[in-house]
């Protein structure tokens, strides 16, 4: 339980650091389109009290605990988004659905390069460099999945012909139940999608021999 608590007391920062700028980058996006939804409400700061969400940080809590440490799950409150105010909406939203991911690549690219040059040895700093790095390439990967109301579905409506992208964003009504079947579908079929990650390790750090 001693070890679970450090792996955990490790791991939160990391995960809070990286869901903070991926929703933060949502928002950014937005107000450079011309929505200030997110300004308005507070949503475009660091503080991650104003991100939490409830119910996602149980689960983030139970997941980690019940596993062992082997699984950790939850999510952050969606920042909200007007698309009225974009010039295309449709377009605006696949902008704003794409700086989510990018936002987690770059911070991936900074720990790994971090990690590459100084961070060798096996110290507790180095653990929570390298966390921030895995947690991005899997939020990163996971995000452009192109399922509604995942990020990749937003990207990939930016090139649907409005009819088509007006009943695909109709099924965010199902987010939730699509999210949970990508998940036990990842988790029951985990070699694609790990394959994908460790060739993302093996690329951004190559000196580490995964």
């Amino acid at each position: 339980m001693r070890e679970q608590i450090l792996e955990f007391a490790v791991t939160l920062p990391a995960l809070l650091i990286s869901l903070v700028f991926h929703e933060v980058s949502h928002g950014y996006v937005a107000f450079r389109l011309g929505d200030k939804t997110a300004s308005d409400r507070g949503r475009l700061s660091p503080n991650p009290l104003r991100h939490l969400d409830r119910f996602g940080t149980l689960v983030l809590f139970l997941t980690f605990f019940s596993s062992g440490g082997q699984m950790l799950f939850g999510w952050a409150k969606p920042v909200p988004i007007n698309p009225r105010f974009f010039k295309s909406p449709q377009r605006g939203m696949a902008w704003v659905g794409l700086a989510g991911p990018t936002a987690n690549f770059m911070l991936a690219a900074t720990a790994a390069l971090v990690l590459e040059r100084w961070a060798h040895a096996d110290t507790l700093l180095t653990v929570a460099i390298f966390r921030v790095f895995q947690l991005n390439i899997i939020l990163m990967l996971f995000n452009l999945l192109p399922v509604p109301p995942l990020d990749g579905s937003r990207i990939v409506g930016g090139f649907m012909p409005p009819q088509m992208y007006m009943r695909w964003i109709s099924l965010d009504r199902y987010g939730m139940l699509f999210v949970m079947l990508v998940l036990f579908f990842l988790i029951s079929v985990p070699g694609p999608f790990y394959d994908v990650i460790r060739a993302c390790y093996r690329l951004f750090l190559p000196s580490f021999g995964f």
